[in-house]
């Protein structure tokens, strides 16, 4: 370390030229707000100077802006449906070099080898993998998922320097009433001095007082600014949001101040594959930011410095001496376009194409998740007294549900909704009525349902529903459409029956002709056929939703028998 440091300083003070210089940049420095033309002396991967300096290779930047690389704050690499490495070649070109990631769907497969996968994939990238330790494996004890993860399975990990913390704490119920298994995991993170993400949707006085008071310091589940200005009052961090589904930075902005600007930055949480090609990433947000009439140097600092800083994540969020060279060239501060993208040192993508290549690694251990015992004529059936049981309704382009009353008038307009369990062969599954899905004559099914990640597949028949089971069990887990008994189509997601190790653009393409035909099919064309039926095993988002156990009542939080 010695002779690179002493090595570094001979490049600040000129004495010998750097590896590369970006000449005549204009350098949005996110320490001082300011904007202003500089050449950037890059070498051995860092930052070594500001000034004017001379290298062995110059890039004249005469016009354009120079920026730190962008952070995710907050992600789940595997709504995606692409493995890490697939998931760098998405959003590196997009400007994104860090992520913040809480692998806790693959963590509900597969435990604690499902984040050392994830861990392991991403450690040659140049896309810079940090992790958050899952805090809710299972999410509920209301299903039965691959994995229950105490603090004592975490600790090794928390160790890890690329570990910067703790998970979204979802279970707020265990928080407020004190249960021991959520403040294990709570204090093993603070005694390792590293974050806790929250996600405490609705909480507020001194519920939310509480929950901040047990050292929950950030929230990405904020909606509105009054729940913004409460956390901020409170000292909490605050995660402007924009995935595929919840969309909240245009909501959020009027609560970035110069008072809280440094408290807040950007995050996608869960971003699917057609998000991600049509907008970008986190680039997407800042591009919002400023069209929304953000400064565009508060946008830029809320996706660089602030979530580093909050992090600790060290030498990273900022263009300066000792920082890791991770920037970008960018054509204007307004579109922001990104056209070149450089993680320590070296040019990774350029005008939208990454610019790397990636080795595979040992995958054999994810694959081959689905395991279910033998289906019989009756897996499908429903309870003897389904008549005198709630259906489950559907809203239009809504993770929420409603609480319908069975109308036998109404029958034929109902479709079967099933989840079995996938991790284990146990057997467990139970069947459930479910309206809103249109006129669709198939079946439709998923490994992709949040968060245990069980099967979960939606028919009008149950021939057409079985061999959608056996088709998901049979290709390794992911998505598939079936009609008349005969495979329409079907995705792919080998490695824990949640991701692909294809490219992105050819997931979405498979995925989006899967949609294509169950439209054509009869599925209403308000939903999103796929993400709807993913999220109807959720028993956290109201009002009703089914696991493999029973119907769940999300608002009383309990099973109707």
């Amino acid at each position: 370390m010695k002779e690179k440091l002493m090595v570094m300083v001979d490049v600040a003070l000129g004495r010998i030229p750097a590896q590369l210089v970006l000449k005549n940049a204009n350098l949005v420095n996110v320490f001082t707000g300011e904007i202003y033309p500089t050449d950037i002396a890059i070498h051995m991967g860092y930052v070594a100077g500001l000034g004017e300096y001379h290298g062995a290779q110059e890039i004249d930047c005469t016009g354009k802006f120079v920026t730190p690389g962008l952070i995710d704050a907050h992600v789940h690499i595997e709504s995606a449906m692409v493995t890490p490495d697939q998931f760098a070649k998405a959003i590196l070109p997009r400007g994104t070099t860090t992520v913040i990631a809480d692998p806790h769907e693959i963590a509900n497969v597969a435990g604690i080898p499902g984040i050392a996968y994830l861990m392991e994939s991403a450690e040659n990238l140049p896309l810079n993998v940090l992790m958050m330790l899952p805090s809710c494996v299972p999410a509920t004890p209301f299903e039965n998922s691959g994995a229950d993860l105490k603090a004592e399975d975490l600790a090794e990990l928390m160790a890890h320097p690329k570990v910067m913390g703790l998970g979204e704490v979802m279970d707020t119920n265990s928080v407020l009433n004190c249960r021991h298994g959520v403040f294990d995991k709570i204090v093993l993170a603070k005694k390792a001095n590293k974050q806790i993400d929250g996600h405490s949707p609705g909480l507020a006085g001194k519920d939310l007082t509480a929950y901040i008071m047990a050292g929950i310091r950030s929230d990405h589940e904020t909606v509105n600014v009054e729940e913004a200005r409460e956390r901020l009052r409170l000292g909490a961090t605050i995660m402007l949001r924009e995935g595929s589904q919840a969309r909240n930075v245009k909501d959020l902005l009027p609560v970035v101040t110069p008072e809280t600007q440094q408290h807040c930055f950007f995050c996608s949480d869960d971003k699917h594959p057609s998000e991600i090609l049509s907008e970008g990433h986190i680039d997407h947000n800042v591009r919002l930011a400023i069209a929304e009439g953000l400064d565009p140097v508060t946008a830029i600092r809320m996706a660089t410095i602030n979530p580093a800083k909050h992090f600790g994540i060290p030498n990273v969020g900022a263009v300066a001496p000792g920082y890791k060279a991770d920037l970008l060239i960018v054509d204007d501060l307004t579109e922001f376009r990104v056209e070149q993208i450089f993680k320590k040192g070296r040019l990774v993508a350029k005008d939208g194409t990454a610019l790397f290549e990636t080795e595979p690694i040992n995958d054999s251990s994810m694959r081959r998740s689905v395991k279910i015992s033998p289906l019989s004529d009756t897996t499908f059936d429903l309870p003897p007294n389904y008549q005198q049981l709630p259906v489950i309704g559907i809203n239009s382009f809504s993770l929420l549900t409603d609480r319908l009353e069975y109308d036998e008038t109404k029958r034929d307009s109902y479709h079967k909704i099933t989840v079995i369990e996938r991790h284990h062969a146990t057997g467990s599954h139970y069947s459930a009525l479910i309206a809103g899905f249109g006129d669709f004559k198939g079946a439709i099914a998923s490994t992709v349902a949040h968060d245990s990640h069980n099967i979960v597949v939606l028919g009008a028949n149950d021939e057409d529903m079985r061999l959608a089971v056996e088709t998901l069990r049979d290709i390794g887990g992911g998505l598939t459409l079936i009609l008349d008994h005969e495979i329409i189509g079907s995705l792919p997601l080998p490695i824990a029956g949640l991701m692909s190790d294809r490219p992105v653009q050819e997931v979405n393409d498979k995925l989006e002709q899967l949609k294509q035909k169950a439209y054509q099919l009869g599925v209403t064309p308000d939903i999103d056929p796929f993400m709807t039926l993913q999220f109807m095993a959720l028993p956290v988002i109201p009002d009703l939703k089914i696991t493999d156990i029973g119907l769940f009542d999300v608002t009383n939080f309990e099973f109707i028998r």
